[in-house]
């Protein structure tokens, strides 16, 4: 199992918004990921820059960001494009991080 981490932008005065998003994510999405191998998925806010980060275990080659094809990971983009930086297919502007240090 591999650890993937990147880095999103959340547009200014839409923490709440995007908490409560989160929070009532929808089933259909969580049993995809769920059955694409990711789980233990995080996401941190730095509210001074307003970048998020995410944490996710992967199992397999292809972690939450790859899902993009799918209809339910579409509407999902849509449903959170106004919340965050996107790109022109309302992806999010999403940035990978190279693991530098990990303690097991």
């Amino acid at each position: 199992m591999k650890r993937a981490a990147f880095k999103m932008y959340l547009n200014e005065g839409q923490k709440q918004e995007y908490i409560k998003r989160h929070n009532e994510i929808w089933p259909e999405l969580k049993k995809l990921l769920k059955d694409n191998g990711i789980s233990e998925y995080s996401i941190f806010l730095d509210e001074e820059t307003n970048t998020l980060f995410a944490f996710q275990k992967v199992d397999g080659d292809a972690g939450s960001q790859d899902l993009g094809k799918t209809e339910i990971v579409q509407k999902w983009w849509e449903f959170m494009a106004k919340l965050m930086k996107v790109n022109p297919d309302n992806s999010p502007v999403s940035i990978p991080l190279e693991e530098v240090f990990y303690m097991e």
